[in-house]
């Protein structure tokens, strides 16, 4: 990350450079029996461990290994109780030319809508037994490939990889001492082979390359990731894909040419001052056709101003992913500039077929911090939005819609067909769904099916939520146009219709609200949501 820090050299913390790391991912068709390496990984669903009349296994694949090892891997998956549920494994120590460990790992019942999923935790599983094992080399293969489409292998392959890719990779930026992974190289054994399967291999990669990026800055603390920080980072992936990309970044005073009062308003306090990202792709060929808008709310820390955020299960320790959602933009950004959609018949999640035609994308984020001090905004204030539009701040703990306000008017300025924004805006969308799932809230049924069947696509959760018109009301002022928040019941719903006042109504507009699933309370870590399925969504736009 970048190093030219303004304020962020607080506690004289800069992040180390550490080298990613690189996994070979191939697909070989070779007997199981002649594979030799570190680790024999076999994905086991609940049908696959049914016996035969003699209590042994009856599937081919796991009878020919039991037969190969001398019936021990049906007595060590006796012993551990493995059953081929979902997170169990058991694993088989050998010695001789084969491999060192021969593991399986349980898929449940894995039916067609769960596949995604249980082929990434498949992966994950991997990923955590590599480590463990300490092997250089693994080799992944099913029980039974019986049904299996080769466009559901395909799925199967990209879900996998990114499991193990996501899953080996720690962020260690910030430890004194750490662990080097030591995977090396991942061999698909009977999933078939050739160029479409080498093409979703490095589609794979360039998308987890994204994610990584956005777990990186979100986990990136406030004292290190500043909104000058933030938009170096968006310079920096511009000039690493300059044929395809472009930056521009406003500083406070072109902000102000443009009225951005709402926005400004929430940057006020702040001793980091706010930057206002947008980055631009455009295909290396063809004309422009269509235009898509992807907005990220950018809060690098949220104190919750004068609103202050207090008491237990405030989470104020952790509003350094108040930027998740311009994380999951600029990570889509990462990857696209690695894609390339082009001029060409291109693959996407499905692995369908369809012509391309151009397209251009515009990634947004309003960056800054919302800080107390004697500049910053305070209850009863009323700042007036880039449209016009006054509101009155009844609670300075409600700035992300403050500052998607503007960059939303920002958006439909360039001229954009859809926009999907993306924000940790409500606690209340995490009550309503969990840490999970994200709510989707939008206008356009269209819009909302396009998204959910990339997000079903990428193996991400999303579930559509109502826009109760109703409820406008509890929003209004006695002295400007609206207030920006309306109470506790119905929060996240209240904020999607706040941010529906600045789109402009012949522009398709999708609202994801991200705040449970942005982050992973158990592993104390990033996910990077919403990357996989922006990525998936923006691809599918691409072809006709």
């Amino acid at each position: 990350m970048a190093h030219a820090l303004a304020k962020a050299t607080l506690g004289l913390t800069l992040p180390a450079h550490i080298d990613p790391l690189k996994i070979s991912f191939v697909a070989k068709e070779i007997d199981l029996v002649e594979w030799k390496g570190d680790m024999l990984a076999v994905g086991v669903t609940e049908k696959d461990m049914v016996k035969d009349v003699n209590s042994k296994f009856q599937n081919s694949i796991l009878k020919k290994l039991d037969s190969q090892h001398g019936g021990l891997l049906f007595e060590v998956s006796k012993e551990e109780d493995f059953t081929g549920k979902a997170g169990q494994s058991a694993v088989l120590r050998l010695s001789g030319v084969g491999p060192k460990r021969v593991s399986l790992f349980g898929l449940g019942k894995c039916t067609t809508g769960s596949a995604t999923s249980a082929y990434r935790c498949l992966g994950e599983s991997v990923a955590s037994a590599v480590k463990t094992y300490q092997a250089n080399n693994a080799g992944i293969t099913l029980a039974s490939f019986e049904g299996l489409t080769s466009e559901m292998k395909l799925t199967a392959v990209s879900a996998i990889a990114t499991g193990i890719s996501l899953g080996t990779y720690e962020d260690n930026r910030f430890k004194s001492e750490s662990k080097k992974p030591t995977l090396k190289s991942v061999e698909f054994l009977g999933f078939g082979a050739g160029p479409e399967l080498e093409k979703k291999l490095k589609y794979t990669e360039d998308v987890c390359t994204g994610v990584i990026l956005g777990k990186e800055l979100v986990n990136s603390p406030a004292n290190v990731l500043t909104p000058g920080v933030l938009a170096q980072e968006a310079e920096k992936i511009a000039s690493t894909y300059s044929n395809v990309l472009t930056a521009k970044i406003l500083d406070t005073e072109q902000c102000k040419e443009l009225k951005m009062g709402s926005y400004l308003g929430v940057a006020a306090a702040s001793a980091n001052p706010p930057k206002f990202i947008h980055l631009c792709y455009k295909p290396p060929s063809g004309s422009v056709k269509k235009k898509l808008a992807l907005v990220g709310k950018g809060l690098t820390f949220d104190s919750g101003g004068y609103n202050i955020k207090t008491g237990p299960g405030c989470s104020i320790e952790l509003m350094k992913f108040d930027m998740g959602g311009s994380a999951a933009v600029l990570g889509a950004a990462k990857a696209l500039g690695q894609i390339k959609p082009a001029g060409v018949e291109v693959t996407f999640g499905h692995a369908s077929k369809s012509k391309h035609f151009g397209f251009s994308v515009h990634f947004i984020v309003a960056a800054c911090e919302n800080m107390i001090s004697g500049t910053g905004m305070r209850p009863g204030d009323i700042v007036t939005a880039s449209n016009g539009k006054t509101i009155e701040v009844n609670n300075t703990d409600a700035e992300g819609r403050l500052t998607l306000a503007d960059a939303l008017v920002y958006a439909c300025n360039q001229g954009v067909d859809k926009i999907v924004d993306l924000a940790t805006l409500t606690g209340a969308c995490v009550v309503a769904l969990g840490p999970s799932i994200a709510g989707v809230f939008t206008p356009s049924d269209e819009l909302a099916k396009e998204v959910v069947a990339a997000s079903e696509v990428a193996g991400e959760k999303l579930w559509r939520m109502p826009m109760e018109e109703s409820y406008w009301e509890s929003m209004k002022s006695g002295v400007a146009d609206m207030v920006n928040t309306g109470g506790r019941q119905g929060g996240s719903i209240l904020a999607a219709l706040f941010l529906k006042q600045f789109v402009d109504e012949k522009v398709q507009w999708l609202h994801i609200d991200m705040a449970g699933p942005v982050w992973n309370d158990k592993k104390k870590t990033a996910t990077g949501f919403a990357i996989s399925t922006l990525v998936e969504w923006v691809l599918s736009n691409s072809s006709s």
